[in-house]
């Protein structure tokens, strides 16, 4: 609000104090006006009643003292009598014609009259009646009627009388003094400025604007010090004219005031205070207008510290900038301006330098000195902005340069040249290029089939790979949705994986497509995400591989496989069935060769009866022979049943089921772990090798031990003997099927190529170590995680 405002507030309320003194100054002088007409009323009342009975009118000379317009009417409205006032008011006489004086009451006042009258009857008087008559001539008229009953001699009201009083102007006056209270109200409480008034420094009232700034409910600043939720800036100052002008030294003064708000928080607000003096209540009021600033201050503060920001870009940017002021002179540089001109003085110094004599002066560092200078007046004829336009220097370097005009509501106001060299950029773009053309090519001419799309599956590029694959041409591709042109046979795992892209996610997968003519290829894909340069997903890149060839090649392996699967399993039957045929003959001769032996034993000489021991003997190696050759028929073929295994019970079980020479001692130097593996074949490996060992030690005292280690992945066993050895030829033969070592009859040569599977179930190898005539060391592994 502005002192034009408050000067306008001040006279209103002068006006105001003015015609609520005028006001009261009337009513004074009518109240005693009418005690005296009520007196005169009381001492002619006796004389009324006689007269109104007999209807005359020599009441005209009682009503002469009587300077108000004064009436007296019977109870029908009918006017009975009345002063020359009351006739010059009311614009008619009684004597001329018989009037009633409800015709003169205004519509609106009709019911509130006839409210009067009936409580006037029920009291027997009528105070300050207030209504709006109409009179002949149509002027609208304000009236305050006092009146009383007329009573007969049987005290039965017979008329009534009344003065009437003309408070028109009164009225207005009124209703001028309320429309401006209301003007200055709609004024105050809609100001964008919060207005406080207080006395002494305490808050009598304050608008509805002053109360939101503060965060406080209707009324809830009343009566609150001024200093208590506020805080000038300049604290000292302020306060001491705060007080002096509670004093009255001093009418009005402005300050910035910080104003504590009710949650606590702060603003800055510029805050005018006017002392107004009140000389009818001997009061000085002080009137505060407040401005919230706090915004403005922040914006000034962050104006100033973005200035500060944009100087301090300017001086440590890596473009040298030249502003230049409407009248072609330097306004601001940097130091980079400087340095690529060999330009010896500070940024500072060269402000106000007229840039069309450096223009002249710098321009022989270009390889084309007159272009440089007809290009900046082209530049400068048109004004319009111009980027990376390019200059080469004498020394083989690149400048781009950029020019934007500055202009401040349509008015121009100088320009701004920005230089920076591109000579690395530029460098680095050329290679990009090659190195661009080089990797197209590569793109172009590799096996790979190679596609872009964007995020709507939009094919954006395609290699010609691509389209040898699937039988399109480039121009049939690009453009079109690749999941609508290249038909997937299952295209639900396409849009899967098609929003695993979208969401940046890389993956593999194969899949079975339609080419152009329908024929059905299997392609393994390769997809990863597309992004820009702000790292937002843009789509998405493929490389597929046409594996038609090799999947059908699986599809044949497969076949073989199964095919093997059933020829394993029917010759496992064959081994069973062969065995079972050869093991009944066997009995049969065994059973023969026993019923000879013992019913002939008194006959056969020497000769027979070692002809049928030796019978017996071979029937027993054939059937060793078939067990074994069974035993290798499914060592490579049944189920592993894995389960704990400890091996120590393993060995016990060996040395107690197998046959060791007395002179051969089986050992376990160290406790053997306890493994995840199937226990009958692990029992075959380790009594296969044993038992070998045990039988070819020739020594006296012989010794066959049972050892290991933790190899990691594996576990690794070793069972050494200080038996005869065995020759270095034999070392990988002996794992082979019906393979022996000399003429041992009681080897079958089918136990260590039974233990070679197994191994090699595990995922493990087998191997040995042996001096002949000094012992042999058996080693073999077994993978703990072989499942």
């Amino acid at each position: 609000m502005d002192n034009k405002e408050v000067l306008l507030l001040k006279k209103a309320l002068e006006r105001q104090k003015k015609a609520r003194k005028q006001a009261e100054s009337i009513l004074e002088e009518k109240s005693k006006e009418l005690y005296d007409v009520t007196s005169h009323l009381r001492e002619s009342n006796s004389k009324l009643e006689n007269l109104l009975s007999e209807k005359t009118s020599e009441l005209d000379g009682i009503f002469i003292n009587i300077i108000d317009p004064y009436v007296v009417m019977d109870m029908h409205f009918n006017v009975i009598n009345m002063n020359r006032s009351a006739k010059e008011f009311l614009q008619f006489d009684h004597n001329d014609k018989l009037v009633n004086l409800s015709q003169f009451v205004h519509p609106d006042f009709l019911e509130y009259t006839q409210e009067s009258m009936r409580s006037m009857i029920e009291v027997g008087s009528l105070k300050n009646y207030r209504a709006k008559i109409i009179l002949d001539d149509g002027s609208e008229k304000w009236i305050q009627i006092n009146a009383s009953l007329v009573y007969d001699k049987n005290q039965r009201p017979i008329a009534a009388q009344g003065i009437i009083r003309d408070i028109t102007q009164e009225t207005e006056v009124k209703r001028l003094v309320a429309e401006q209270k209301a003007q200055l109200d709609i004024i105050v409480e809609n100001s964008p400025l919060g207005i406080v008034l207080a006395v002494d420094g305490v808050i009598l009232k304050t608008n509805n604007t002053f109360v939101d700034m503060l965060g406080y409910q209707e009324g809830g600043l009343k009566n609150i010090s001024f200093k208590s939720i506020s805080e000038p800036e300049n604290k000292e100052e302020a306060l001491n004219q705060l007080d002096e002008m509670c004093a009255g030294k001093i009418e009005k003064f402005t300050e910035i005031w910080k104003f504590t708000r009710k949650d606590g928080s702060t603003i800055m607000a510029k805050t005018r205070i006017s002392a107004i003096h009140d000389d009818h209540r001997k009061k000085d009021y002080q009137v505060a207008i407040i401005e919230d600033i706090s915004h403005q201050l922040e914006a000034d503060r962050k104006l100033e510290a973005s200035q500060n920001r944009l100087t301090a870009l300017i001086s440590n940017l890596q473009s040298g900038v030249l502003l230049e002021d409407e009248e072609g002179k330097i306004a601001l540089t940097n130091q980079k301006f400087c340095d690529l001109f060999h330009i010896k003085e500070s940024p500072k110094k060269i402000i106000g330098v007229d840039c069309a004599e450096s223009e002249e002066e710098y321009k022989k560092y270009f390889k084309n000195p007159k272009y440089f200078v007809s290009r900046i007046e082209e530049i400068l004829a048109k004004k319009e902005t111009v980027l990376a336009d390019e200059l080469e220097m004498i020394d083989g370097r690149i400048l781009a340069r950029d020019f934007i005009p500055i202009d401040n509501d349509g008015e121009y106001k100088g320009h701004l040249w920005a230089y920076q060299d591109i000579t690395i950029s530029k460098n680095y773009r050329k290679n990009l290029e090659t190195q661009r053309e080089k990797y197209s090519s590569i793109i172009a001419n590799m096996n790979l089939g190679l596609v872009e799309v964007d995020n709507d599956d939009v094919i954006q590029m395609a290699n010609q790979s691509f389209c040898d694959i699937c039988g399109f041409t480039k121009e049939e591709l690009i453009g079109q949705i690749a999941s609508q042109i290249i038909k997937f046979k299952n295209g639900s795992l396409n849009e899967k994986k098609n929003e695993n892209r979208l969401g940046g996610v890389s993956d593999s997968y194969e899949v079975e497509v339609l080419d152009k003519n329908n024929d059905i290829r299997h392609w393994l894909i390769s997809g990863a995400p597309r992004y820009n340069d702000t790292g937002d997903v843009i789509g998405s890149i493929g490389i597929h591989l046409d594996i038609t060839d090799q999947k059908l090649l699986e599809l044949q392996k497969e076949k073989l496989l199964k095919d093997l699967e059933n020829s394993n399993q029917g010759l496992q039957e064959y081994a069973h069935i062969v065995s079972h045929d050869l093991k009944s003959p066997l009995r049969s001769i065994s059973a023969l060769a026993t019923w000879l032996s013992d019913d002939y034993k008194d006959v056969l000489d020497e000769g027979g009866k070692q002809n049928l021991e030796l019978m017996q003997e071979k029937v027993a190696s054939m059937d060793k022979l078939i067990h074994g050759i069974l035993e290798y028929s499914t060592a490579n073929s049944s189920d592993l049943d894995d389960s704990k295994v400890d091996l120590n019970e393993v060995i016990n079980d060996i040395g107690e089921t197998i046959y060791i020479p007395e002179h051969v001692k089986l050992v376990i130097p160290k406790t053997l772990p306890i493994i995840m593996a199937d226990r009958i074949k692990v029992h075959q490996v380790f009594q296969n090798i044993i038992g070998n060992a045990v039988v070819h030690i020739e020594r006296e005292v012989g010794l066959v031990e049972v050892l290991y280690k933790d190899d990691g992945e594996f576990w690794q066993f070793t069972i050494s003997d200080n038996g005869v050895g065995i020759p270095e030829e034999y070392h990988k033969k002996i794992f082979d099927i019906f393979q022996s070592i000399g003429n041992n009859e009681r080897s079958t040569g089918i136990g260590l190529s039974i233990v070679k599977k197994i191994i090699d179930r595990y995922q493990g190898k087998v191997w040995i170590d042996s001096v002949v005539g000094e012992g042999t060391q058996f080693h073999f592994t077994i993978k703990k995680n072989h499942n």
